[in-house]
């Protein structure tokens, strides 16, 4: 048996979403999909609505709805996140 209780996982910083972004998308401003980000579905759900819930960052992220897998925002359907440049003033 084991002692103690489970950590929940540890959130992404805003700093990684952007490093990860960027690696896939080669530069701000183009769509990437969510399930780039190799996160679980409710992972990715969390993550995305709890930035997205804070009025600071979520004016540079936008949640595109295309084709491929659909996850929800914070209620509202995306399957792909686009990031403006001046996220950095956050960074």
């Amino acid at each position: 048996m084991v002692s103690g209780s489970a950590r929940p996982p540890r959130m992404m910083t805003l700093q990684e979403v952007v490093d990860r972004y960027l690696g896939v998308a080669g530069g701000f401003g183009a769509p990437v999909a969510l399930s780039a980000f190799a996160l679980s579905r409710g992972e990715t759900e969390r993550l995305f609505s709890a930035y997205e819930e804070d009025y600071h960052i979520s004016r540079f992220l936008h949640f595109i709805e295309k084709s491929g897998d659909q996850f929800s925002i914070n209620g509202f359907p995306a399957t792909h996140l686009r990031i403006d440049e001046e996220i950095r003033s956050l960074l």
